[in-house]
């Protein structure tokens, strides 16, 4: 099973090593992360051991909207809905390829995972969308 990088508890995902696992693609994080304040979200990074990885979770307002996990290359933006605000996607200017994984995705206990693997800038603005889309959620 593939897993994200950013293993090593040790080494915190400081903009050099995350320079060195994403590589042209940093360009395109740094763009996510540079916009988030204008939509009162921010990153919090934690190394969680269940998984044996660094990840980050979007928050606002103390609620956690989002998920980012950093691959070779590229990072994932995850989103967990429930069965009600799942329906609320489809409704979404957003690319049809994310509706379509969105409608194919099975529910896990309560939740239903989206999860949009982030490599170019013009994926930004669904990823935005969804973000905007899931702070109105209750």
């Amino acid at each position: 099973m593939d897993r994200p990088l950013l293993n090593d508890a040790h080494i915190y995902p400081t903009d050099a090593v995350l320079t060195s696992i994403l590589g042209n693609c940093i360009e395109v994080y740094q763009t996510f992360t540079g916009n988030l304040p204008e939509y009162g979200a921010k990153l919090e990074w934690r190394f969680y051991n269940d998984g044996n990885a660094w990840l980050s979770k979007g928050i606002s307002k103390r609620k956690t909207v989002f998920w980012i996990s950093i691959w070779q290359g590229f990072f994932k933006v995850s989103f967990h809905f429930t069965q009600k605000t799942r329906l609320g996607v489809m409704d979404l200017p957003i690319a049809n390829e994310i509706k379509t994984k969105m409608r194919n995705e099975q529910v896990k206990g309560k939740l239903v995972s989206l999860i949009i693997d982030v490599s170019e800038s013009t994926q930004l603005k669904d990823v935005f969308t969804l973000i905007s889309y899931k702070q109105s959620c209750k």
